[in-house]
């Protein structure tokens, strides 16, 4: 009956601009919260209110704290992680950018290939920081994630433009012997042979770049793509594995061992679009020129 009345009476069914319950802060103290949440961007809203009781002598609860900033456009975001990179990572991946800087259609010549580890339980560490739109990249909202290893699965593919490899699966530790053995030949390089003019791309991780590789893969000619240190962020298929990973955590059945996990592995790997994937491709001369625009002074993130 209110809003029917309010419809007949003033041809409108929202409150009044101004109407509700006051703010508890101003505009003053809303500036000096917001200082206070760039300041530290991992802050809580608990923490801040106990920072802003101290700092004004005022007690405000948490649910206000973050009611306001979410008002002033500041909302808690996971948090871009990068590997640290130290000053000839950088300047590297700079002279890399720069090499392939032209680069359009000849992404498309590339083979992308990599491991990559899937555990069986999964969790953001509810770390958050808070930022406004458009500033994922800024330093202060970055945080940098060394590797660890917890129970899983271990698994290898490549990506082209138009396919992709097989996903294996990886037990135990994979040093240069079983990478030419269980890999390399069975599955990487009939593969390339099966793409014309496909040019191979392989971080520099110790077992692929050791000296027996190399000579293998001069035996049977392929071609590699330099590849910069610490540049996962610039490989379209580190961002297929955070899709597969980002429906493994979503999916509410719990996995109960690591042949389970790898069915699932493989069963979303199998399942992506091609399209997905040429989507990636297709942001490589943006990635390029993001990295050279940036100085290098984060890494490029992506996903799908």
């Amino acid at each position: 009956m209110r809003v029917w009345k309010q419809w007949t009476d003033e041809c409108r069914t929202t409150r009044k601009s101004g109407s509700g319950p006051r703010n508890v802060t101003s505009a003053r103290d809303d500036r000096h919260l917001v200082r206070m949440a760039r300041t530290d961007r991992t802050a809580s809203s608990r923490q801040l209110a106990a920072l802003w009781s101290i700092a004004t002598g005022v007690s405000l609860c948490a649910s206000s704290i973050r009611r306001r900033l979410l008002q002033c456009g500041l909302r808690a975001r996971t948090p871009l992680y990068r590997i640290p990179l130290t000053h000839d990572h950088r300047r590297l991946r700079l002279q890399w950018a720069n090499q392939h800087r032209d680069w359009r259609a000849d992404w498309q010549h590339v083979v992308f290939s990599d491991e990559s580890r899937f555990n069986l339980w999964y969790h953001d560490g509810r770390i958050r920081v808070r930022r406004y739109a458009g500033e994922r990249h800024l330093p202060e909202c970055i945080i940098e994630r060394h590797s660890g290893r917890t129970p899983g699965v271990m698994v290898w593919g490549a990506i082209a433009y138009h396919r992709r490899s097989q996903l294996l699966r990886i037990v135990g530790n994979l040093n240069s012997n079983r990478y030419i053995r269980e890999v390399l030949q069975p599955e990487a390089v009939p593969f390339l042979q099966s793409l014309p003019g496909a040019v191979f791309q392989q971080d520099n991780a110790r077992p692929h770049t050791a000296r027996i590789v190399k000579s293998f893969f001069a035996a049977q000619q392929v071609q590699l793509l330099p590849w910069p240190a610490c540049s996962p962020d610039m490989s379209p298929i580190e961002h297929v594995w955070d899709v597969i990973g980002r429906r493994l955590a979503r999916d509410p059945r719990p996995v109960a061992s690591a042949d389970e996990l790898w069915v699932r592995v493989q069963t979303i790997w199998n399942a992506l679009p091609q399209s997905d994937i040429q989507t990636l491709f297709d942001s490589m001369p943006r990635r390029v020129a993001a990295l050279i625009a940036a100085r290098d002074s984060f890494q490029v993130a992506g996903t799908l």
